[in-house]
């Protein structure tokens, strides 16, 4: 009697840390949004995880990862706060759910190819799209859609040409279209952010990305054509 309580003991212990990790997602899930009203104005606020998480999780970090994920991809186009018109603030509550994701499962290769398209192109948070895109390459420097797209953001955001170029040689180097070895020589001319632009547009219908992602850059591909317009007319 006494052994097979023993027993039963030890399996209900074997069981807490799994019990608890669900208890955390749980909150963590459901405390990770709010409605603060206040008068007639409702302000939704997403909570993102610590910066020490992975330091807690020991032993279930592909398990919060997942649930982070999940959590992520409800929210891709949040914004916290506006800076300007649909450019968020830098490192924002999206950006910090990502880097969280990867910390906990750096093999973890969609938030990086899908996850850094929403801060570039969705809600445009330059800084955390720029270092959260590096992280992507680093962790994947021969994956040559990752390295496509971080040359975009470098190219149509941060302005920095010499690195969109490095970026699409590497692309090209690992299985990337040809194409990108000209595209790379012409990034210096005004045709060559069109060019990258709608490349990566194309890529991402046939990839048959959410409308969100598709339409929000033909936003920006219209802004660069009225840009050259403007310029033309001058």
């Amino acid at each position: 009697m006494l052994e097979s309580e023993v027993s039963i003991g030890r399996k209900v212990l074997k069981k807490i840390p799994g019990i608890l990790l669900g208890i955390f997602a749980f909150t963590l899930l459901v405390y990770s949004s709010f409605i603060n009203v206040n008068g007639s104005n409702e302000v939704r606020r997403l909570i993102a995880p610590p910066a020490y998480i992975q330091h807690i999780s020991v032993g279930y970090k592909e398990v919060i990862a997942d649930s982070l994920w999940i959590r992520a991809i409800q929210d891709f186009d949040y914004c916290e706060q506006e800076v300007a018109k649909r450019v968020c603030k830098n490192n924002s509550w999206l950006y910090r759910m990502l880097d969280a994701v990867t910390d906990l499962s750096p093999g973890f290769r969609m938030p990086y190819a899908v996850g850094g398209l929403a801060l570039t192109i969705i809600i445009s948070d330059i800084d955390g799209a720029t270092k959260f895109l590096e992280k992507g390459v680093r962790a994947y420097p021969t994956d040559w859609p990752i390295l496509y797209r971080a040359a975009y953001h470098h190219l149509y955001e941060t302005k920095d040409k010499s690195r969109a170029a490095e970026l699409l040689i590497k692309a090209g180097n690992n299985g990337a279209p040809p194409w990108v070895y000209s595209l790379a020589g012409r990034l210096y001319s005004d045709a060559g952010y069109l060019d990258l632009a709608e490349k990566l547009l194309q890529q991402m219908v046939d990839q048959k990305l959410e409308d969100q992602f598709v339409n929000r850059l033909r936003d920006k591909i219209n802004a660069i054509k009225a840009e050259q317009s403007n310029k033309a007319s001058q």
